[in-house]
Protein backbone atom coordinates (compact mmCIF):
# COMPACT_ATOMS: atom_id res chain seq x y z
CA UNK A 1 0.00 0.00 0.00
CA UNK A 2 2.89 2.40 1.09
CA UNK A 3 6.26 2.36 0.20
CA UNK A 4 9.34 3.61 2.32
CA UNK A 5 12.62 3.45 0.28
CA UNK A 6 15.64 2.87 1.37
CA UNK A 7 17.03 6.52 2.03
CA UNK A 8 13.79 7.28 3.99
CA UNK A 9 14.10 3.77 6.52
CA UNK A 10 17.59 4.64 6.69
CA UNK A 11 16.82 8.17 8.28
CA UNK A 12 13.84 7.44 10.01
CA UNK A 13 15.86 4.73 11.80
CA UNK A 14 18.49 6.96 12.35
CA UNK A 15 16.12 9.75 14.21
CA UNK A 16 14.77 6.84 15.85
CA UNK A 17 17.95 5.60 17.69
CA UNK A 18 19.54 9.38 18.40
CA UNK A 19 15.72 9.74 20.49
CA UNK A 20 16.91 6.53 21.99
CA UNK A 21 13.00 4.99 21.50
CA UNK A 22 13.11 1.59 19.65
CA UNK A 23 9.54 1.47 20.15
CA UNK A 24 9.11 4.67 17.67
CA UNK A 25 6.87 4.05 14.44
CA UNK A 26 5.74 6.26 11.61
CA UNK A 27 2.31 8.21 11.35
CA UNK A 28 1.40 9.30 7.73
CA UNK A 29 -1.27 11.55 7.13
CA UNK A 30 -3.12 13.26 4.90
CA UNK A 31 -4.11 16.95 6.30
CA UNK A 32 -5.07 18.66 3.42
CA UNK A 33 -5.58 18.82 -0.64
CA UNK A 34 -6.03 20.91 -3.86
CA UNK A 35 -6.48 20.28 -7.79
CA UNK A 36 -2.85 19.02 -7.80
CA UNK A 37 -1.40 19.61 -4.45
CA UNK A 38 -1.60 17.29 -1.36
CA UNK A 39 -0.32 18.38 2.30
CA UNK A 40 0.82 15.58 4.23
CA UNK A 41 2.06 15.20 7.58
CA UNK A 42 4.68 12.91 9.19
CA UNK A 43 4.61 12.39 12.84
CA UNK A 44 6.53 9.71 15.43
CA UNK A 45 4.41 7.20 16.87
CA UNK A 46 3.36 4.58 19.02
CA UNK A 47 1.44 1.01 18.96
CA UNK A 48 -0.24 3.19 22.11
CA UNK A 49 -0.87 6.00 20.02
CA UNK A 50 -2.68 3.62 17.32
CA UNK A 51 -6.16 4.60 16.36
CA UNK A 52 -9.63 3.01 15.41
CA UNK A 53 -9.35 2.07 12.22
CA UNK A 54 -5.91 2.23 11.40
CA UNK A 55 -4.05 0.49 8.48
CA UNK A 56 -0.48 -1.01 10.37
CA UNK A 57 2.62 -1.57 7.61
CA UNK A 58 5.19 -3.57 9.30
CA UNK A 59 8.48 -2.76 6.92
CA UNK A 60 11.30 -4.80 8.75
CA UNK A 61 10.38 -3.42 11.96
CA UNK A 62 9.30 -0.07 11.13
CA UNK A 63 6.22 0.60 11.84
CA UNK A 64 3.74 2.70 9.73
CA UNK A 65 0.07 4.18 10.65
CA UNK A 66 -1.73 5.22 8.28
CA UNK A 67 -5.50 6.32 9.78
CA UNK A 68 -8.54 4.96 7.87
CA UNK A 69 -9.43 8.31 5.90
CA UNK A 70 -5.79 8.84 4.75
CA UNK A 71 -5.06 4.94 3.40
CA UNK A 72 -7.13 5.56 0.21
CA UNK A 73 -5.30 9.05 -0.57
CA UNK A 74 -2.10 7.45 0.19
CA UNK A 75 -2.51 3.74 -2.08
CA UNK A 76 0.63 3.33 -3.82
CA UNK A 77 2.64 6.47 -2.17
CA UNK A 78 6.19 6.31 -1.72
CA UNK A 79 8.07 7.91 1.21
CA UNK A 80 11.27 8.98 0.51
CA UNK A 81 14.44 11.06 1.67
CA UNK A 82 15.96 13.23 -0.43
CA UNK A 83 19.10 15.00 0.38
CA UNK A 84 20.13 17.74 -2.48
CA UNK A 85 21.56 21.23 -3.16
CA UNK A 86 18.10 22.73 -3.43
CA UNK A 87 15.45 20.03 -1.71
CA UNK A 88 16.71 18.18 1.62
CA UNK A 89 13.94 16.05 3.53
CA UNK A 90 11.13 13.61 3.19
CA UNK A 91 9.29 13.79 0.08
CA UNK A 92 5.67 11.59 -0.96
CA UNK A 93 5.27 10.90 -4.63
CA UNK A 94 1.84 9.95 -4.42
CA UNK A 95 -0.15 9.00 -7.83
CA UNK A 96 -3.31 9.61 -6.65
CA UNK A 97 -2.65 13.80 -7.08
CA UNK A 98 -2.70 15.27 -10.60
CA UNK A 99 -4.85 17.34 -12.51
CA UNK A 100 -7.79 15.89 -14.53
CA UNK A 101 -8.07 19.10 -16.36
CA UNK A 102 -5.84 18.67 -19.25
CA UNK A 103 -5.45 22.28 -19.94
CA UNK A 104 -4.32 22.48 -16.24
CA UNK A 105 -2.30 19.53 -16.66
CA UNK A 106 -0.40 21.15 -19.57
CA UNK A 107 0.16 24.00 -17.54
CA UNK A 108 1.99 22.27 -14.46
CA UNK A 109 4.21 20.32 -17.05
CA UNK A 110 5.35 23.88 -18.25
CA UNK A 111 5.81 24.68 -14.64
CA UNK A 112 7.67 21.38 -14.17
CA UNK A 113 9.51 20.93 -17.06
CA UNK A 114 10.42 24.70 -17.92
CA UNK A 115 9.93 27.35 -14.91
CA UNK A 116 10.61 25.96 -12.04
CA UNK A 117 14.14 24.23 -12.92
CA UNK A 118 15.20 27.77 -13.99
CA UNK A 119 13.45 29.49 -10.47
CA UNK A 120 15.18 27.21 -8.07
CA UNK A 121 18.53 28.20 -9.13
CA UNK A 122 17.99 31.43 -7.07
CA UNK A 123 16.07 29.75 -4.45
CA UNK A 124 12.51 29.79 -5.74
CA UNK A 125 9.49 28.15 -6.67
CA UNK A 126 5.80 28.36 -9.00
CA UNK A 127 3.02 26.66 -7.94
CA UNK A 128 -0.02 26.17 -9.63
CA UNK A 129 -3.39 26.87 -7.80
CA UNK A 130 -5.86 26.72 -10.66
CA UNK A 131 -6.87 27.22 -14.35
CA UNK A 132 -10.24 28.95 -15.12
CA UNK A 133 -11.54 30.36 -18.15
CA UNK A 134 -7.86 30.57 -19.69
CA UNK A 135 -6.08 31.81 -16.68
CA UNK A 136 -3.60 29.95 -15.10
CA UNK A 137 -3.53 31.35 -10.90
CA UNK A 138 -0.07 30.75 -9.73
CA UNK A 139 2.01 31.84 -6.70
CA UNK A 140 5.76 32.18 -5.92
CA UNK A 141 7.72 30.61 -3.32
CA UNK A 142 11.13 30.49 -1.18
CA UNK A 143 13.08 33.35 -2.54
CA UNK A 144 10.78 34.44 -5.32
CA UNK A 145 8.34 35.35 -2.20
CA UNK A 146 8.24 39.05 -2.12
CA UNK A 147 11.45 40.12 -4.40
CA UNK A 148 11.28 43.07 -6.16
CA UNK A 149 12.18 40.89 -9.90
CA UNK A 150 9.14 38.54 -8.91
CA UNK A 151 6.99 40.59 -11.97
CA UNK A 152 9.35 40.80 -14.25
CA UNK A 153 9.77 36.90 -13.52
CA UNK A 154 5.87 36.68 -14.52
CA UNK A 155 5.84 38.95 -17.60
CA UNK A 156 8.97 37.74 -19.33
CA UNK A 157 9.21 34.05 -17.76
CA UNK A 158 6.44 32.33 -16.33
CA UNK A 159 3.66 33.52 -18.23
CA UNK A 160 5.36 33.71 -21.75
CA UNK A 161 6.53 29.82 -20.72
CA UNK A 162 3.26 29.39 -20.25
CA UNK A 163 1.19 31.11 -22.77
CA UNK A 164 3.80 29.44 -25.79
CA UNK A 165 2.78 26.01 -24.99
CA UNK A 166 -0.68 26.30 -23.65
CA UNK A 167 -2.24 28.52 -26.10
CA UNK A 168 -5.63 27.56 -24.33
CA UNK A 169 -3.95 30.17 -21.57
CA UNK A 170 -4.64 34.00 -21.89
CA UNK A 171 -3.65 35.48 -18.77
CA UNK A 172 -1.07 34.45 -15.94
CA UNK A 173 -2.05 35.84 -12.60
CA UNK A 174 0.43 35.63 -9.88
CA UNK A 175 -1.55 35.41 -6.49
CA UNK A 176 1.20 35.68 -3.91
CA UNK A 177 1.23 37.81 -1.17
CA UNK A 178 4.71 39.74 -1.92
CA UNK A 179 3.87 42.23 0.84
CA UNK A 180 4.49 39.36 2.96
CA UNK A 181 7.70 38.38 1.72
CA UNK A 182 10.89 38.86 2.58
CA UNK A 183 11.47 41.74 0.62
CA UNK A 184 7.74 42.87 -0.13
CA UNK A 185 7.26 44.70 -3.56
CA UNK A 186 3.57 45.06 -3.23
CA UNK A 187 2.65 47.24 -0.65
CA UNK A 188 -1.51 47.27 -0.89
CA UNK A 189 -3.44 49.92 -0.32
CA UNK A 190 -4.54 51.37 3.18
CA UNK A 191 -7.98 50.69 2.46
CA UNK A 192 -7.26 46.82 1.64
CA UNK A 193 -7.65 47.08 -1.65
CA UNK A 194 -5.81 44.13 -3.51
CA UNK A 195 -2.48 45.64 -5.83
CA UNK A 196 -4.60 44.77 -9.10
CA UNK A 197 -7.88 46.39 -8.19
CA UNK A 198 -9.48 48.88 -10.82
CA UNK A 199 -7.77 51.50 -8.74
CA UNK A 200 -4.39 50.80 -9.36
CA UNK A 201 -2.33 50.02 -12.13
CA UNK A 202 -2.79 46.31 -13.37
CA UNK A 203 0.76 44.84 -12.77
CA UNK A 204 -0.35 41.73 -14.98
CA UNK A 205 -1.81 43.56 -18.06
CA UNK A 206 0.03 44.00 -21.09
CA UNK A 207 -0.09 48.21 -21.82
Amino acid sequence: MLTITESAQKKLRAIIEAEGKPGLGLRVAVVGEGPARVRYELAFATEENKEAGDTVVDIDGLMVYIDAESAPKLQGATVDFVEGVHESGFKIDNPNVGWKDPIAAAVQRVIDTRVNPGVAAHGGSVTLLDVKDGIAYITFGGGCHGCGMADVTLKQGVAVAIREAVPEIRQVLDTTDHAGGTNPYYKGSTRGVPPWSDEQIDPFKDY
